[in-house]
C-alpha cells in the first residue's frame, strides 16, 4: 500500500461533474482529490475482500442475536419499529448495498471502524468517478471496483416492477447518488420513478404511499436513515409494509454502532474487529467515543489519557454511546486513509479511500482514488 503524489488532470472538475460528481469541492478545498492516489497489489486487495466478506456475516449473525435476544434498547431501536424488522427479516428483504470503513495499513488484518449498511453515499465515486480517473491515467492498471456491474445484476431481479428512488431536495450529494443508482435500475430494464421524501403522501383508501401523481409505490429506494423515517409523520404506515422499502427494514441492526460492541462480545479476539464497548471502562483512557446513530463522522471523540485530543460537532448522542478502542490509521505525508469496500448484494464489491490529516474522518474529508498495478 502506496501514496503518490500525481498532477490532476486538466480540466478535472468538469471532468468529474459531467458523470455525476458535482460536489466535487468544498469552500475548504478539494472534496475529489486526485493530486495524490493509493497503490494497492492484488494480495492487499484480497485481504480487504476477504475482510468484507467476513465482516458482513459476522454483522448478519450479530443481528441474529440481537432478535433472539431481544437487545433492541442496545441498539436505540424505536418499540414501533421492532415488529417490522421482525418481519423484514423473516422475509429475508431485499438489500442493496452498504459499505465498511475499515482501517488498513496493507500488513496488518483490517479493522472494522463502522458499518454504513443503510444510506452509505461516496458511491458515485467510488464507482463512476475513480474508474473513469483510471482509464485516463492509468489505462493498463486495474482497480478492485466491480460496484457498477454488481449494482445492475442486482436490480435484475425487480424486472416487471417499478422502484420509486427518493431523496432529501437541495442536497446534491444525495439527490446524484440516488440519480446514478436509478440509473444502474434502468441499465436493468427495471421501471423506474422519483419523489422526494418530503413529497410522499398516504392513500388511505388504497392503503398505499404515493407520489406526487397519485402513483403508488410498490418498491422503493430511499437514501434516508430509518431512524428518521420512524419519526416522520407518516411513520405508523410504516408498520403496514404498504412499501418495500431499500434498505430494509432490518439493516436498522446492521447501520448501528451499537452493534460494534455487540460483536465483540459475540466475536472476542476476532482478527477484523476492534474491542467495543457500552462504557468506557473497559478500554480505559484511550478510546473512541461513538454515538450509536451518527453519520459522517459527526460527534466522535478521540480520547487519549482521559482527555479529549480530537473531537467533531454534530446534532447525535442522545440515542446513547459505544465506546471502541482506538485504530491508528497509517500516516502518509500527514494524511491518514480510511478503507471503504463496498458490499452490493451481500459480496464486496469495490474500494474508495477518503483520507484526512485528522483522525477523524468526516463529511469533508478527501477522496482519493487507488490503482493496482
Amino acid at each position: 500500500m502506496k501514496r503518490h503524489r500525481c498532477p490532476p488532470r486538466p480540466a478535472w472538475r468538469e471532468k468529474v461533474a459531467e458523470i455525476g460528481l458535482t460536489y466535487h469541492t468544498h469552500d475548504d478545498g478539494p472534496y475529489w482529490d486526485e493530486s495524490a492516489c493509493y497503490e494497492f497489489d492484488a494480495a492487499e486487495i484480497a485481504v480487504l475482500e476477504r475482510a468484507a466478506h467476513t465482516l458482513h456475516y459476522l454483522c448478519i449473525d450479530a443481528a441474529e442475536q440481537v432478535i433472539a435476544r431481544g437487545w433492541w434498547d442496545r441498539l436505540a431501536i424505536p418499540p414501533a419499529a421492532v415488529p417490522a424488522i421482525l418481519r423484514s427479516w423473516e422475509r429475508d428483504d431485499f438489500s442493496l448495498y452498504g459499505r465498511f470503513d475499515l482501517a488498513f495499513d496493507g500488513a496488518s488484518p483490517p479493522k472494522l471502524l463502522e458499518y454504513n449498511a443503510d444510506t452509505p453515499t461516496a458511491l458515485v465515486e467510488a464507482a463512476v468517478a475513480q474508474w473513469f480517473w483510471l482509464q485516463e491515467t492509468h489505462p493498463t492498471a486495474d482497480q478492485f471496483n466491480s460496484s457498477h456491474e454488481r449494482l445492475i445484476e442486482a436490480w435484475r431481479r425487480w424486472a416487471g416492477t417499478t422502484i420509486h428512488f427518493s431523496s432529501v431536495r437541495d442536497n446534491p450529494e444525495d439527490e446524484q447518488t440516488v440519480l446514478y443508482l436509478r440509473d444502474t435500475c434502468a441499465q436493468a430494464g427495471v421501471a423506474t420513478r422519483a419523489v422526494y421524501i418530503d413529497d410522499l403522501g398516504w392513500d388511505a383508501a388504497q392503503r398505499k404511499f404515493v407520489d406526487l401523481d397519485r402513483t403508488p409505490l410498490t418498491h422503493c429506494f430511499k437514501l434516508y436513515p430509518w431512524e428518521w423515517l420512524w419519526q416522520e409523520e407518516f411513520a405508523t404506515h410504516l408498520a403496514h409494509d404498504a412499501v418495500q422499502l431499500i434498505e430494509p427494514t432490518w439493516k436498522m441492526l446492521l447501520s448501528n454502532k451499537g452493534l460494534l460492541p455487540i460483536l465483540w462480545e459475540l466475536f472476542p479476539g476476532h482478527p477484523n474487529l476492534l474491542p467495543a464497548y457500552e462504557t468506557a471502562a473497559p478500554l480505559a483512557a484511550r478510546h473512541v467515543r461513538k454515538p450509536k446513530l451518527s453519520r459522517e463522522g459527526a460527534n466522535v471523540t478521540w480520547v487519549e489519557g482521559g482527555v479529549a485530543v480530537e473531537e467533531t460537532d454534530g446534532d447525535y448522542g442522545r440515542e446513547g454511546w459505544v465506546f471502541q478502542a482506538t485504530a491508528e490509521l497509517p500516516e502518509f505525508d500527514g494524511n491518514r486513509p480510511v478503507c471503504g469496500v463496498w458490499i452490493v448484494d451481500h459480496e464486496p464489491a469495490g474500494l474508495g479511500l477518503r483520507e484526512d490529516t485528522r483522525r477523524i474522518t468526516g463529511n469533508l474529508s478527501r477522496f482519493v482514488p487507488h490503482y493496482i498495478p
